[in-house]
């Protein structure tokens, strides 16, 4: 029964997808406002199923870090409108054609951006990836079907219902935007089978769930199994920046995968920055896990050993690390990091443009917050998720990363001799 059921959510998309890649940038743009309009007009439904869900989870003991991404507010709502306007006013890439070159036989050669084709999103406690996912698969000229984790199932079913009602005033099928309606693991499976119509897997949860989704998925899968990002200050950093950074990257949302998970500080200005941490932390109400050199700073820290750095805490946690230098701290990301973000502070150019050149991250930032590895930030407008693979897009993923190039080759006739 679940198969069945998977190929046909998968076969209609796949129909749909067409109906989608023919739009031109002004029909989309047009349909993208009515979600917009629509998710705004039924707020009071989406607000009344998610109380209940949030009950719900809170009553089985469901970590804080879910509570916090499964929670909507009339201003998380609007935030979800305004990102799709946001998506209205971002270029169209498809059809945007590059010149290659024209050979010496005459024929010319040029890629031309189209659409990826179907694209099933699975995710957990996150209801506006419902809103995101159909608005970018929309503009980005795809179908998306959507699988949504049990604990938000009623509340994406609400802003999917709000977005299919402005599909249907524009006569565009229903399967545009497909939403599973049941979170039944066999069907998940059946899903991941549909490679003859399903194009791409993009799972965003945990990482329980996406070495799930990787290992039972016959289709590509971008992958983000977690976000373990540092900060480094370096030995020329200026310590107010550097504490600015740590506090926003650790304490402003925890919750989220672009949050500080480790702290990496230069030997030669750990004795005069690390009482000023110590401090900040403390005042912030941060669990600090310390290294035996970095622990005396810190009141009631815990020491951690060598295995345990890397951990994603997604809590007012944070490891921290006193490097002996600037090749100390790269060997610590590279054996502990996600290849999600990567931030130095340091007023040495050099180090700077070293730390840009061989960190091994989908996302480096000099003197500036971790928190700005976000589509929404990078001016992706809302983004799809984050790849930490490098094949086919690494790093956060908007419209462009939705689609691919096909070669379109010119002639007068030429045939090959």
């Amino acid at each position: 029964m679940s198969n069945d059921v998977a190929a046909k959510l998968a076969a209609e998309a796949a129909v749909a997808a067409k109906a989608v890649a023919v739009l031109s940038t002004e029909q989309k743009n047009i349909v993208l406002q009515s979600f917009a309009d629509k998710i705004r007009q039924a707020t009071p439904t989406i607000l009344a199923e998610n109380r209940a869900e949030v009950a719900e989870a809170t009553a089985n003991g469901t970590a804080a870090a879910m509570i916090d991404r499964l929670t909507l507010t009339a201003e998380r709502i609007e935030a979800m409108a305004s990102a799709i306007e946001q998506i209205i006013q971002l270029p169209d890439p498809v059809g945007l054609t590059r010149q290659i070159e024209q050979r010496p036989n005459g024929i010319n050669i040029a890629k031309r951006r189209i659409p990826l084709g179907v694209i099933c999103m699975i995710y957990e406690a996150r209801p506006n990836v419902t809103a995101d996912a159909g608005a970018l698969c929309f503009k980005s000229g795809n179908a998306v079907i959507l699988r949504c984790g049990r604990e938000a199932i009623k509340t994406s079913l609400a802003i999917a219902a709000a977005m299919r009602q402005a599909l249907a005033e524009h006569n565009l099928p229903d399967a545009v935007i497909s939403i599973v309606p049941d979170p039944d693991r066999n069907l998940l499976l059946a899903l991941l089978k549909q490679d003859d119509y399903i194009d791409l897997v993009i799972p965003r949860g945990g990482e329980g769930l996406i070495r799930f989704v990787t290992e039972h998925s016959r289709i590509p899968v971008i992958q983000h199994f977690k976000g373990v990002c540092h900060l480094f200050v370096d030995a020329s950093a200026k310590p107010e920046m550097a504490l600015n950074l740590l506090i926003n990257g650790k304490v402003q949302r925890p919750g989220v995968c672009n949050a500080l998970e480790g702290l990496l500080v230069h030997q030669s200005i750990a004795d005069s920055f690390l009482h000023k941490v110590a401090a900040a932390l403390a005042e912030n109400h941060v669990k600090v896990h310390a290294c035996a050199q970095s622990l005396p700073y810190f009141s009631g820290a815990s020491v951690i050993a060598e295995d345990e750095f890397g951990q994603e805490y997604l809590a007012p946690e944070i490891a921290v690390r006193v490097v002996a230098d600037f090749d100390g701290a790269i060997a610590h990301i590279d054996r502990f990091g996600s290849q999600h973000t990567e931030v130095i502070c340091t007023e040495d150019q050099a180090n700077a443009d070293r730390f840009i050149a061989t960190v091994d991250t989908a996302v480096v930032m000099h003197n500036a917050s971790s928190r700005f590895s976000d589509g929404g930030e990078l001016g992706l407008g809302a983004e799809i998720g984050i790849s930490t693979s490098k094949l086919h897009a690494y790093g956060p993923m908007g419209l462009e990363a939705l689609t691919t190039e096909k070669y379109v080759v010119t002639g007068v006739g030429q045939t090959r001799v």
